[in-house]
């Protein structure tokens, strides 16, 4: 059963292995972050690029297991299929305590950059020489919100890319309940083989007409990805 497969993600079981590789991933993201932050002292800028690269690989572990998810509810077998949960369930909450800790990390940077500019600023009126400074900070500010805003645009996108893919399997379990329905009414009026075969071939024709209409849409996610970065 865990060799069940998803459209354009592979099995339950590359699944998993997928999301396991991508929490290692997120996790040593993470420990870099905040090794960056107890080595700088007094204030020191994080790093916009690394936050960026975290968030995305949360967003993408998440978005695994909404298709986990649907995958592992199809299990026939009980013991499969409360096996298959639990280890989602793993997964999803490890995806969750990542992102806790990169949102605790982001709220404590932030606020060192408004105590530093804040200090700028007492400074700058002392001897009216904090431009300077004050640049700086307003430079990493802005880059933040950069990618505050981007991993925002990604999260959606991904979101759509998941409601484009389940719609999916949803017409493709209609298409299927259709056909066998039309096959039960042909054979029952005896119907020629040759039809039957046409009949096949057509199906054949429309799936990979699907499976272009899907890979066209991963595409253009990937490039949505990379042109937000």
């Amino acid at each position: 059963m865990a060799m069940m497969g998803v459209e354009g993600g592979g099995t339950l079981s590359d699944l998993y292995q997928g999301a396991k590789r991508q929490l290692l991933k997120a996790r040593d993201g993470i420990e870099r972050l905040e090794r960056l932050e107890s080595s700088t002292s007094n204030g020191g800028l994080d790093s916009p690029e690394l936050s960026y690269a975290v968030k995305k690989d949360i967003s993408q572990i998440l978005s695994l297991c909404t298709d986990m998810d649907r995958l592992w509810r199809s299990i026939a077998a009980k013991p499969q299929r409360d096996l298959w949960k639990r280890k989602v369930e793993q997964v999803a909450e490890e995806a969750e305590s990542l992102k806790d800790s990169l949102d605790r990390y982001v709220s404590r940077n932030q606020k060192r950059i408004r105590e530093a500019q804040e200090r700028a600023e007492l400074f700058g009126r002392a001897n009216g020489d904090s431009a300077h400074v004050l640049r700086i900070f307003d430079e990493e500010a802005q880059a933040m919100q950069s990618v505050r805003n981007s991993s925002r645009m990604l999260e959606e996108s991904l979101s759509t890319g998941s409601a484009i893919l389940s719609k999916y399997a949803e017409q493709r379990e209609r298409l299927k309940r259709a056909q066998r329905k039309a096959l039960d009414v042909l054979n029952t009026v005896g119907l020629s083989n040759s039809v039957l075969r046409l009949i096949e071939r057509r199906n054949r024709v429309d799936r990979w007409i699907k499976y272009v209409g899907m890979f066209i849409t991963v595409i253009v996610l990937i490039l949505f990805v990379k042109w937000t970065r």
